[in-house]
């Protein structure tokens, strides 16, 4: 008994079909290597081969060659980091305080940051922001004593914040939108000691405002004494002269030892 034998020729409809599903399938796959979406708030930096290739690609649909590129997301939303620190002031104190950071990375600088600093977004306060921000802090808080700058605490911040965002301008990563410093922290020993200065800045003040009062209100009246010459006298006394008191001052111009005139009287 023979069995009988099926041929299957290459150009059969079967062949032809699973050569569509497989070029059906390759495309599908090189279309969904080939596109891809970057997420608003986010920008994507693109490699070839492990290269930064081009700018950061923007949020919406983008394409890269598929295989050959890959893509690594950045978040470029602001922000916000909290940070404990510890410095050393102009006399030798030690303070302990909180800073709070909001910060945004440029999106035109994804790639280089990708580049020369890290492959992720996660690190970008620790290794940008971070060494900045400690460097400022012992930069500023060591040009001060520590009543100074218990005293002047929002100046202070003031000058931290101008002091981190000139120190990042230099490598133009980040945005700096806004520094805060809060939960200052000394020794009891000296909060007394700074209370006591305060006190007496506050009596300095007053006794030099009082001394400035005192010399305006002599100054006044030297000046006062200088105009008052015998024509003024006079006519002082003739403006507020009632008509009845007999004794009126000698007229102006008078030679020396003319008594007064004596009006109504006897003489």
């Amino acid at each position: 008994m023979t069995n009988p034998i099926r041929n299957v020729t290459p150009g059969g409809s079967g062949g032809a079909a699973t050569l569509m599903l497989i070029l059906s399938f390759t495309g599908i796959l090189l279309l969904t290597q080939a596109l891809f979406i970057v997420p608003a708030g986010q920008v994507g930096v693109v490699t070839t081969l492990g290269k930064v290739s081009g700018g950061s690609r923007r949020p919406g649909l983008n394409f890269k060659i598929p295989f050959v590129q890959s893509v690594y997301p950045f978040d470029v939303r602001t922000q916000v980091q909290d940070e404990k620190f510890s410095s050393l002031t102009k006399d030798l104190q030690v303070i302990d305080a909180n800073a709070t950071v909001k910060y945004a990375l440029k999106p035109s600088e994804a790639g280089r940051v990708f580049r020369t600093i890290t492959y992720s977004d996660r690190e970008v306060y620790s290794k940008i922001i971070k060494p900045s921000l400690l460097k400022a802090l012992k930069s500023v808080f060591s040009q001060y004593e520590l009543v100074t700058i218990a005293s002047q605490w929002s100046d202070i911040s003031e000058l931290v914040e101008k002091t981190v965002s000139e120190e990042l301008s230099k490598f133009d990563y980040v945005d700096v939108q806004a520094l805060d410093l809060t939960n200052l922290k000394i020794a009891d020993e000296y909060k007394a000691a700074i209370e006591q200065k305060q006190i007496a800045e506050q009596q300095l003040l007053k006794a030099q405002t009082e001394v400035k009062i005192a010399e305006q209100e002599a100054l006044r009246y030297e000046t006062l004494t200088r105009s008052l010459d015998d024509q003024v006298l006079f006519k002082l006394f003739l403006d507020k002269w009632d008509g009845k008191t007999q004794v009126v001052p000698a007229l102006p111009g008078s030679k020396a030892g003319t008594p007064p005139v004596i009006v109504g009287g006897k003489r």
